[in-house]
C-alpha cells in the first residue's frame, strides 16, 4: 500500500466540494497555496487594509489559477466544461464551508466569479473572471501578531448571494493569510440552472 509522504495541512473547500477535493488526494487539495491579493500579478505588495501584514509573494500566473502554480496539481487547470458541477441558483445564497488542517491567523476570504459570456475553453486567467470578489469576509484585528481574532473557527462557513448567471461558471475563493505572503486557492464548478 502506497502511502503519502506528506501529512495533511493548511486547507480547503469541503462543502460544496471543491474542484480540488473532487479530483486529488486529500494532501493535495489541503496544499493549493501560492501568493495572496489576486487578481495582482506582482509580489512585494502591502495589504491596504493592514499594512502590518507580511506583504504578498506573486499570485499564481494566468492559466495555473486553479492549481495554484503546484505542479502536483496541473490536472486542475485544464480547460473544458466536463467538470463535476455544483447545481446552484441565480440569486440564490451559497454556503461554502472551508476546513482546516492547519490553521493560519486570517485576514480575508475573497469569492471571485467567472464574468457573463467566459469561455471554459480557454484557461482560467484574470480576464475569464470579474475583477472585484462577489463577497469577502474579512477579519479585522490588528496588528497580526497580537490580534485575538484572527484564528478561523474549524469549519469556518461563509453564506453570500449569487449574482445572476446562467450556465456553466467557476467560483474562485482565496484564503488570504495575515501571517505569512500566500493564500490559498480553490474553485468551485458551478452549474446555474434557473
Amino acid at each position: 500500500m502506497t502511502q503519502s509522504k506528506v501529512a495533511p495541512r493548511h486547507g480547503t473547500i469541503s462543502e460544496p466540494a471543491s474542484r480540488a477535493n473532487i479530483y486529488l488526494e486529500d494532501w493535495q487539495a489541503n496544499e493549493l497555496e501560492s501568493g495572496k491579493f489576486f487578481p495582482a500579478t506582482e509580489g512585494g505588495l502591502n495589504d491596504p487594509f493592514a499594512p502590518d501584514d507580511i506583504p504578498n509573494e506573486p499570485p499564481p500566473a494566468d492559466g495555473k489559477i486553479a492549481s495554484a502554480g503546484q505542479d502536483f496539481a496541473a490536472q486542475l487547470d485544464r480547460p473544458g466544461s466536463d467538470w463535476q458541477k455544483h447545481p446552484v441558483g441565480a440569486g440564490q445564497e451559497l454556503s461554502v464551508t472551508w476546513t482546516f488542517h492547519v490553521p493560519h491567523r486570517t485576514r480575508r476570504w475573497n469569492y471571485f466569479l467567472t464574468r457573463q459570456g467566459w469561455d471554459p475553453s480557454m484557461p482560467l486567467s484574470r480576464s475569464q473572471f470579474e475583477t472585484a470578489p462577489i463577497a469577502v469576509f474579512q477579519n479585522s484585528g490588528q496588528p497580526y501578531w497580537s490580534a485575538e481574532d484572527l484564528e478561523p473557527a474549524d469549519p469556518t462557513r461563509h453564506t453570500f448571494t449569487l449574482p445572476q448567471r446562467q450556465g456553466y461558471h467557476v467560483l474562485l475563493s482565496v484564503w488570504e493569510v495575515a501571517d505569512t505572503a500566500r493564500g490559498f486557492y480553490q474553485v468551485i464548478d458551478l452549474d446555474f440552472t434557473g
